[in-house]
Formats: C-alpha cells, structure tokens, sequence
C-alpha cells in the first residue's frame, strides 16, 4: 500500500513545478516589466521625416488670400452619386515626393523635402514664399501615411494613420494584439531610411523598449511578430496528431496486457 506522505509529497512537487512554470510564462507575455524604473520618456520630440512616394496635402493661405492663390494646386472635382443625384467633390490635389525627395511647387519650382521633418519642410516653404507673399500660412499634412504588422497577431494587415504619430504599441492594438503564440521579446521593425532598408528589433516585455528608436513607427514600416517555440511544437503535434494517438494506444495496451499477466 502507497503510504500518504508520499502522496502529499508527489503533490506538492508537481504543485511546485506548475507555480514556477506559470510565473516563467507570465515573464514572457506580460508587457513592460520593471517600468517604474524608467526615470524619464522623451517622446514628444518625435516626428516623421518625408520620404519617396509620401503624398502630401500643402494649402498655402494669408491675409490676401489673392496673393496666395498661384502657390496651391489646383482642386478637381470629383463625381460621386447620393441617393438619385449625380454630385461633384471639390478635392485638393496631391504633391507626390519623387524617388530623389522632390516635388514641384507652383512658382517656386523643384523642393528637395525628403529625408526633412514636417516642421522643417514648412518653415522651408514659409521663408521661400516670403519674397512674394507677406505673412504666409502654410498647413501640410501627410496623406498616405500608413504601416503593416503582421505575423502572429489576430489581424495582421496595413492601416492607416490619420495622426501621423503612432507607437509599436498601438499599432499592434489595431492589429488585435499578439496572439499567444506571439514572440514579444524579439518583434522586428523594417523601416526604410534614405533608401535602404533597416531592421531594428523590439521586447516590449521590458519598459526600456518606450526610449528605443523604434518605438514611435514611420510611414510605411513593417511590423513582424514571430511565432514563439510553443507555436512551432503546437504544429508539430497537431501534424502528427494520428500518430501519437497510435503510439498512446499501443503503450495502454502494453501496459494492460502486462497488468492481466502479473495478475494471472
């Protein structure tokens, strides 16, 4: 007969075993840890920098609106059907930053706006007019800005952003979150900077992560989450499902045929 404290001790051992192994998982899938040790955040000096084949809406204005009227692309209409009525949408035309970070202006001709942020572009903008404008008002808006995450996530895709700041952070929640197969302390960015492409790789299990470069996303910047060690065994069982229920009956039959034998 199997005496009771040496059941209590099996017990309590795979009691133990499971505690350690649920607070080894808990690491793993909880956000950033440790972040009261984060002194200070310097994220409100971010900003997008234009890049080729951004899209962008610039309205020139003043206080003679004449005056600035030859500095904005002309508006076309554009047909849309309400109900019965055949309608026309008034929309402002579009600068596209060619592959060398150009566009055209009306007047002032070629601008090399790539590689610059939105401020820098507009102050640019605002000192050229003045020779001809007095007291220019220029709004810019970037139109085409989105990113694209995928992988392990409930719904990878790309998505707009109408804000033109993001963080990896939310990007993911638009995205669903992880999935829990998700690799969180190893997610890979690909952004392209003056034309080549750069990887730069994110755990956002750590707090330190809100100070990395890759914390605000750029335009167009991918988002990979990489399947984690418990996704590829998941595969690997679910693969060979028939054959370990093959393998599990033989066992039970070993096993019960020994049991009738030692019976006997």
């Amino acid at each position: 007969m199997i005496r009771l404290p040496k059941i209590v001790g099996s017990t309590m051992l795979l009691l133990a075993l499971f505690l350690i192994s649920s607070c080894s998982q808990q690491k793993k899938i909880t956000y950033f840890q440790n972040i009261d040790q984060i002194s200070e955040f310097n994220g409100s000096s971010f900003e997008p920098t234009i890049q080729p084949d951004d899209l962008l809406m610039i309205i020139v204005s003043a206080p003679d609106q004449e005056a600035a009227s030859p500095f904005n692309l002309t508006t076309e209409n554009i047909p849309t059907v309400i109900g019965q009525a055949n309608m026309a949408q008034r929309q402002q035309q579009l600068y596209l930053v060619d592959k060398n970070g150009t566009i055209d202006f009306p007047v002032l001709g070629s601008i090399n706006v790539g590689g610059v942020t939105k401020t820098e572009v507009v102050k640019l903008l605002k000192d050229k007019l003045l020779q001809y404008v007095k007291n220019p008002i220029v709004n810019m808006r970037i139109m085409n800005y989105k990113i694209t995450v995928y992988g392990e996530v409930v719904k990878p895709g790309s998505y707009s952003v109408s804000s033109e700041r993001i963080t990896i952070t939310e990007a993911l929640s638009m995205a669903g979150d992880l999935t829990i197969y998700g690799k969180r302390n190893n997610i890979i960015v690909v952004r392209e900077i003056n034309g080549k492409k750069t990887v730069g790789r994110v755990d956002i299990t750590k707090a330190d992560f809100i100070n990395s470069p890759f914390y605000y996303l750029s335009q167009n910047d991918l988002v990979y989450v990489e399947p984690n060690k418990a996704k590829s065994s998941s595969s690997t069982f679910n693969q060979n499902t028939s054959v370990w229920i093959a393998i599990a009956s033989l066992v039970s039959s070993a096993v019960f045929s020994i049991l009738l034998i030692n019976k006997n």
